[in-house]
């Protein structure tokens, strides 16, 4: 059977549970209608949904409209359970969007729709409670094409039609339907134009591409216009295409009465089958589709289903399984910090563990912990879900928990362009990261790049890092809060072959992002809201006047019907929050006020905000600022303004830190955003010398700032200096000075040289055995010119029982490395054995590789210095033939051996 999921959005009250009872009734899933007043809706499951008549949590209600097996998701319509909404978006096929035809289109509908519009979700919109007075269809349908898009349409004429009207007017209706749906896209007006006709199929496509939006009018509650709906819903709904390949994504976490945590998720792909693996370590012990209150267990669950699988531990909202990617956070945040206060015998470590348990299922909580206070913090949207959660602690924990009064969430960014950098040395262990961090557009939230060359850092490095920069909140330095709106790329860094462990890079990276926020000018930003006031005409200007000292902007004031007027603007969140109450009281109840969460912006008190909080960043030994170095087999602190003068690596010039990084090639970890971020592609380095190890004397500088200087003539010295950058280089002594090498020797890592060649990466990427044949004669060549050893070496490392493999191919020696072996430690273990008698030289363009063999006495070719001696060797030849062939009347003849030219003289003697 096929399958659909279809979500149900409104404004609160607006009748979406209501409308919910009666689909499920009219499809036979119920057989009683529930009223929410009569707190036995099928959907309200939550003894506190049946309390208060709201919708807390989205539901799962499955029945069957035709061929179709459809999934109905109820999200809940008060602004402050949004998020929870938002989620659930990331997994609908189609949308219904409910309108209370008494209020018209409000504040949080403009929320929904912007939401429907920013994940591409095909809506059908049911206009509700046209049974009460005062509701006007046309005016309706006229503010819906004025609010939300031009391209609503009333799908209602079929109905009309049935009623007692005449053959004429039934096809002057049809024909003006069609025309309004024929405007929505040019092709289809094409289309009309020419046959005068549109096809179900035409119209199915264009409601698909969010080209077309059917409108219903009807009242919920009396089941009038339902059933005509759920005709509409049938016949232009398109069944999606699922991939044969598993994927699965992850939009909601809960638990069970018994405990038992459950992952909701809807399989986009393939099957899910129970016991099946679904991360390195868990499977899927249990498939359950629930349906309101109660569930069934599935053996396996298609493309399509959306189930609740237990056995999970470590899932969280908006994870992709399988081929699925992982979703954008939700763009609906909240703005307000509560601080929980606990009764006094309650254990607050104990106590923040289980809030930790609750953040799973209610991410948007985000609890945190204040180690400086010892207090537990909440940020939540409003206070409705204050007492909401209070309950869900009692219950859940019995403990009686109160909060405090509610702060602003402030947000930090920069405004120019800054290196950080981040060095951690504690002894035997290493790592340096350095971090461009520029501002970015407002609403981007982080985004991170690379723009360091795996010459210089390998790409599991690369990854790490960027693994680091996005798996926290970074607090900014003026007041603690998070970091936004930036653009973090990593331009340089540094591991250690045997000392360099992943935490090393974890704690760099913090420190660089740290010391980079201390030198940046920093900004505080605050959340504004986006507003709508419709107020009396005569009061319009005092409201212009208290929008103003809110520190906020408005539009000129529109005139609306009935003598009102309208005041379009933002304003700050923190001068808004209790702005409702004074509208009601200077209005007498007449003024309504709409806002919606628009985003954050520089605030217009940061002074007085930063000292009011009172943070000190030199004090948040949670996130220090500071550098750790290495001197004499200790670790020592180095304070963020004088990490420059300690670290090893090179910075970029201020002068560079404007500049404009443009877009080319593919970026190594792809584009690794959070917090709604759009960007994407590869960041390349300002300074962006392909190898940047091409400067001999430069990679001599770093090898002695880093390891000592080189002693070609001893075994190889890994002891740091760390004086100064200035220090650096002064000691090294030239190979000439070393003894005389008896026998020339090349070592090349053979996949590194595959994938640096792009005709040979092309070749790999379709036959690798190809490729290697194919390098293979290419060295063949070379070496029959050159005359030296060369040894070609490949990785078997990942070869289960394999055994090191020496072969004789032509002229060259080719060597599989035995199992967990890789070609790096192989050439490094060879040079340690020969470097000190022979001449070696190692080609590969792996950056470190490069420093440690040098150290053991040996020299280093990049990937392209070896394709550009290879080409130089080849023209070598081809000159030299060319010059033998000019200069003798008979090539063969001048070049052949003296014994077979004794042989020819001979018989020439003997025809004589």
């Amino acid at each position: 059977m096929e399958k659909l999921v279809v979500g149900i959005l409104a404004h609160v009250d607006a009748g979406k549970t209501t409308l919910s009872e009666g689909i499920l009734y009219l499809t036979g899933k119920i057989r009683k209608l529930g009223r929410v007043d009569h707190k036995d809706a099928y959907l309200d499951t939550y003894n506190l949904e049946r309390e208060r008549g709201i919708t807390i949590f989205s539901k799962q209600a499955e029945f069957e409209l035709g061929n179709r097996g459809i999934t109905l998701l109820d999200t809940p319509g008060h602004v402050d359970f949004s998020a929870e909404m938002e989620r659930t978006l990331q997994v609908l096929d189609y949308a219904i969007l409910v309108i209370n035809g008494a209020d018209g289109v409000q504040g949080h509908t403009m929320t929904l729709w912007r939401l429907l519009t920013r994940y591409q979700i095909p809506t059908f919109l049911f206009i509700n409670k046209m049974d009460q007075e005062g509701t006007d269809k046309e005016k309706l349908l006229a503010e819906l094409k004025k609010r939300l898009n031009d391209n609503c349409v009333d799908f209602t004429w079929e109905k009309a039609s049935d009623e007692t009207l005449a053959e004429g007017e039934i096809k002057e209706l049809h024909a003006q339907f069609m025309e309004e749906v024929s405007v929505c896209d040019e092709e289809l007006l094409e289309k009309y134009l020419e046959t005068e006709e549109i096809s179900t199929e035409d119209i199915q496509k264009v409601i698909k591409d969010r080209k077309l939006f059917p409108c219903f009018f009807g009242s919920a509650l009396k089941m009038t216009g339902v059933e005509e709906f759920l005709h509409g819903l049938e016949k232009y709904c398109l069944t999606p295409e699922y991939p044969s390949e598993f994927g699965a994504k992850v939009f909601k976490i809960a638990r069970d009465d018994q405990g038992n945590r459950l992952s909701y998720m809807k399989i986009t792909g393939g099957t899910l089958k129970v016991k099946e693996l679904l991360t390195e370590t868990e499977k899927a012990d249990q498939i359950r589709i629930y349906s309101g209150s109660k569930f069934e267990l599935a053996k396996e669950a298609p493309a399509g289903t959306v189930c609740a699988v237990t056995g999970l531990s470590q899932t969280y909202p908006g994870q992709g399984l399988g081929i699925e990617q992982e979703s954008e956070m939700p763009v609906l945040e909240p703005v307000l910090n509560y601080r929980i206060l606990l009764p006094e015998d309650c254990d607050v470590h104990q106590m923040l563990k289980k809030l930790k348990e609750l953040e799973e299922e209610e991410p948007e909580l985000h609890i945190v912990w204040n180690e400086q206070l010892g207090e537990i913090h909440a940020m939540l949207m409003g206070e409705v879900q204050i007492e909401i959660l209070k309950h869900l602690i009692w219950e859940r924990f019995h403990v009686a928990v109160e909060f405090g009064t509610g702060n602003i969430v402030y947000k930090e960014t920069i405004s120019e362009p800054v290196e950080g950098v981040g060095h951690f040395e504690p002894l035997r262990h290493y790592a340096e990261v350095h971090l461009l961090l520029e501002p970015g557009e407002p609403g981007s939230g982080l985004q991170f790049f690379t723009a360091c060359s795996e010459d210089v850092l390998d790409r599991n490095w690369q990854r790490l890092i960027l693994t680091h920069l996005e798996e926290r909140e970074h607090p900014g330095v003026l007041t603690g809060s998070p970091i936004t709106d930036m653009q973090i790329t990593l331009i340089t860094g540094r591991a250690h072959l045997k000392h360099t462990e992943g935490g090393d890079f974890r704690q760099a990276t913090y420190r660089a992002v740290r010391q980079g926020l201390k030198k940046a000018k920093s900004v505080l930003l605050e959340p504004y809201y986006e507003f709508r006031l419709e107020i009396p005409g005569d009061m319009i200007g005092r409201a212009m006047t208290d929008i103003q000292k809110m520190n906020g902007t408005f539009q000129q004031p529109e005139a609306d019907e009935d003598d009102m007027m309208v005041l379009k603007g933002s304003a700050p969140v923190s001068m808004m929050r209790d702005y409702q109450a004074q509208v009601t009281s200077y209005t007498k109840g007449r003024g309504r006020l709409f806002c919606s969460l628009k985003g954050y912006a520089p605030c217009q008190n940061q002074d007085e905000i930063v000292a009011e909080i009172g943070y000190d960043s030199e004090r948040d030994l949670d996130n220090p600022t500071g550098s750790v170095f290495c001197a004499h087999g200790a670790g020592f602190v180095v304070p963020w303004y004088e990490v420059e003068d300690y670290m090893h690596l090179e910075g970029i010039d201020e002068s560079e830190l404007g500049s404009t990084i443009p877009d080319s090639e593919e970026s190594i970890a792809g584009n690794r955003n959070s917090n709604n971020q759009t960007d994407s592609g590869y960041r390349p380095p300002r300074n962006a010398g392909v190898g940047s190890y091409e400067d001999e004397e430069e990679l001599k500088a770093i090898f002695e700032r880093t390891f000592g200087p080189v002693k070609r003539y001893k075994e190889p010295q890994f002891k740091r200096t760390f004086s100064s950058k200035s220090d650096s280089g002064s000691y090294y002594r030239n190979s000439s000075s070393a003894k005389k090498k008896e026998k020339e020797y090349l070592l090349v890592d053979g996949y590194n040289i595959i994938y640096a060649w792009e005709d040979l990466k092309e070749l790999a990427d379709a036959n690798l055995h190809a490729a290697q044949t194919k390098l293979m004669d290419i060295l063949s060549n070379y070496q029959g010119f050159k005359k030296c050893t060369l040894i070609l070496v490949f990785d078997a490392y990942k070869i289960e029982g394999h055994a090191e493999e020496v072969i004789t191919y032509h002229n060259i020696h080719v060597v599989y490395t035995k199992e967990a072996e890789t070609a790096d430690q192989y050439i490094e273990k060879t040079v340690h054995k020969i470097g000190r008698e022979n001449q070696v030289t190692v080609a590969t363009s792996d950056g470190l590789e490069q420093i440690i063999i040098m150290g053991q006495g040996a020299h280093r070719m990049s990937a392209r210095g070896l394709r550009d001696e290879i080409k130089a060797t080849e023209n070598q030849i081809r000159q030299q033939w060319h010059e033998k062939r000019q200069s003798s009347k008979n090539y063969l003849i001048d070049n052949i051996s003296d014994e077979m030219a004794q042989y020819m003289k001979e018989k020439r003697l003997e025809k004589q």
